[in-house]
């Protein structure tokens, strides 16, 4: 039975962005400074058998085999699926109780991918996007990050729609800007929810409900980040758009491959980031969350 030195689990890892991120994990591991031995990564999908097809495509990746950079191929790195539907709330409960029972002694990477972008927008729209995006992200941020050996790192994939810009109004961007507790950002995107279906959201928030939920990302990484950082904590927790990346989230209309956005994730985990920690990326480097 393989010990493995080194953990991570990737939510949304079937396709696109998530599987560039398992990829590049495994080819970028060997050369950080966190390799100290064998890599286990968690490759997450909702569906049962998206998840394992896109785990057979990995084990046959051509440059993965090249690189020798799985265990099979004589490298460092196993993969293996476990499921998880960011949207179920116990789905993340059950996902976060395997990776304890099979890690006890703690994981060194979380990276929250999973998300999902739907087309139109009303209270229904609304509250199945926050749902997803911000709620989800939050519960497994909530139930792994303790679990995250000192010294390791969370990413939240979040996206550059988050910006807090002139849609918003000062107030709005005020209360994102000085929250310092998690819960304080969670109420804001209930007050969302509550001016949407009250019809009077408009003259504080824009009617786009990704881009809410991604800001709540956002603001949600930062406040954990704040909280862990008092409390001692080591670990590093960092927020990141991976760019406009052609892949089924973007109707194929991005510019990046999923690999070229699998950067800025990758080298929050395993980079030297200079300390980062709450703050938000893009392009492999530090921006400003307000526009």
């Amino acid at each position: 039975m393989t010990t493995y030195t080194r953990v991570a689990a990737v939510t949304g890892a079937n396709k696109g962005v998530g599987l560039a991120i398992v990829r590049q994990l495994a080819l970028q591991y060997p050369q950080s400074s966190y390799n100290n031995g064998p890599l286990l990564i968690y490759l997450t999908a909702r569906n049962e058998e998206r998840g394992k097809t896109a785990l057979d495509t990995i084990k046959q990746d051509p440059q993965l085999k090249s690189a020798k950079a799985l265990r099979s191929h004589g490298g460092l790195a196993d993969i293996k699926y476990l499921p998880l539907d960011i949207d179920s709330q116990q789905s993340i409960k059950d996902f976060a109780s395997a990776v304890k029972e099979e890690n006890p002694d703690g994981i060194d990477f979380l990276i929250n991918n999973a998300g999902i972008a739907l087309d139109g927008f009303d209270k229904d729209v609304v509250k199945k996007t926050l749902h997803c995006n911000y709620f989800g992200t939050l519960e497994a941020t909530q139930l792994l990050l303790s679990h995250i050996r000192d010294g390791g790192r969370l990413v939240n994939v979040a996206s550059m729609a988050g910006h807090l810009d002139s849609r918003y109004s000062s107030t709005i961007r005020s209360r994102f800007l000085n929250a310092k507790q998690p819960e304080e950002i969670t109420q804001l995107m209930e007050d969302f929810i509550s001016a949407v279906s009250s019809g009077t959201h408009d003259k504080e928030w824009p009617s786009v409900a990704y881009s809410v939920s991604k800001a709540g990302v956002i603001g949600m990484t930062k406040a954990f980040a704040q909280v862990n950082s008092q409390a001692g904590s080591k670990t590093l927790i960092n927020s990141c758009c991976p760019g406009w990346v052609k892949t089924d989230m973007t109707k194929g209309r991005g510019y990046k491959t999923p690999d070229e956005g699998a950067q800025t994730p990758v080298l929050l985990a395993l980079g030297d980031i200079k300390g980062s920690n709450g703050e938000f990326w893009q392009h492999e480097k530090i921006i400003k969350w307000e526009k």
